[in-house]
């Protein structure tokens, strides 16, 4: 979807990916297929591309710093570096006074029981790295969970985090264009099953200050960061108003694909538009929408849907198998009615 916005702005697109007819490449010009470590072909791609961009957060930094001498990357590697990494993120954000969950290192078992005294239950065990839709955490209630948790271990020193009790789940997707411009898209709820996304409203069912606030929050971290291109900020809102920040992506963010068709500007054309140092200009919601994830298993019965919804607008990403709990896709309703469109979509049935 990057590519298709950069083609769409006259540029020729190229793809690093490791995968043979990639999605991406699908729609570039053309294909380098190789690892995303892989230091010759990054030298490739650099010879080969004006302006360098990732939207994968587990690139590795080493191997994008060996090339920078000699390549345009403008998001730089410091934010790769920071998202990478758990405890970097967190230290980050209190460096800039943004308000995180409660939080403690754990290096060896020794630790989690200090951890716990502290913190208390529920919490989560999460690992510093590589975790994502619900990868890499394990949450415990009691210490009978603890004996399971310990696998997470294995894979290096992890954080142990309290359960924020939230209300809502919340969004925000921030672009940069390195010339001290920010754009904010609008705030959006986030409904997540099996800690995979399933639905995105836009905009979030919040008070209007509480939307300023999140807003406010998204546009000190990317000040922060100096950001250039696209960066997703997940929260939670508690029942009392307060906001947590919970993660950050480097990248556009399945929770911004509704802006294809509900903004006067995608993230995706934020996003290239801001690492090729473009003015940004205001995002503007021109309709509400509803955006709903198509996974594997949805995948045959949602093209039935096709000519049952004509309003309604599919996107399939031509990946090459239907996997239980892979996104193959996804809809995006623009709407009058929100709750009347939850329903519409409850009522297919597919969802359940």
């Amino acid at each position: 979807m990057m590519a298709i916005s950069a083609k769409e702005m006259g540029f020729r697109v190229g793809v690093l990916d490791p995968t043979e007819d990639c999605p991406a490449s699908q729609v570039a010009d053309w294909h380098i297929r190789a690892n995303y470590d892989d230091i010759l072909a990054l030298e490739e791609l650099a010879r080969r591309c004006a302006v360098i961009t990732y939207e994968f957060e587990n690139v590795s930094v080493e191997a994008l710093n060996s090339i920078l001498p000699y390549a345009y990357v403008p998001q730089g590697t410091d934010l790769l570096a920071i998202t990478q990494d758990r405890l970097l993120e967190k230290s980050f954000l209190e460096a800039n006074n943004i308000v995180i969950a409660p939080y403690e290192t754990i290096i060896s078992p020794t630790d989690i029981q200090d951890a716990i005294d502290h913190i208390g239950y529920p919490c989560v065990l999460k690992t510093t790295r590589g975790g994502y839709d619900g990868k890499g955490q394990y949450v415990l209630y009691s210490t009978a969970d603890l004996a399971a948790s310990m696998n997470l271990l294995r894979s290096g020193t992890c954080e142990l985090e309290a359960w924020i009790p939230y209300d809502k789940e919340l969004s925000v997707m921030v672009a940069g264009n390195g010339r001290g411009e920010y754009s904010v898209f609008p705030v959006v709820e986030n409904i997540h099953r099996n800690n995979i996304l399933h639905e995105t409203i836009a905009p979030a069912r919040v008070d209007p200050e509480v939307a300023e606030e999140a807003e406010r929050i998204a546009t000190e971290i990317a000040k922060a960061l100096d950001l250039r291109g696209c960066l997703a900020i997940e929260m939670f809102l508690t029942k009392s108003g307060s906001i947590y920040v919970n993660e950050l992506a480097p990248r556009p963010h399945n929770s911004g694909h509704y802006s294809i068709e509900a903004c006067n500007m995608s993230q995706f054309d934020a996003h290239i538009r801001g690492i090729c140092g473009w003015p940004l200009g205001e995002v503007k919601l021109l309709s509400e929408a509803v955006m709903v994830n198509v996974l594997g298993e949805h995948l045959e019965e949602t093209y039935e849907l096709i000519d049952l919804k004509p309003n309604w607008q599919f996107h399939y990403y031509g990946k090459a198998a239907a996997k239980k709990g892979r996104k193959m896709g996804h809809i995006t309703i623009t709407t009058t009615d929100l709750y009347g469109t939850l329903e519409e979509i409850y009522q297919t049935n597919i969802w359940d």
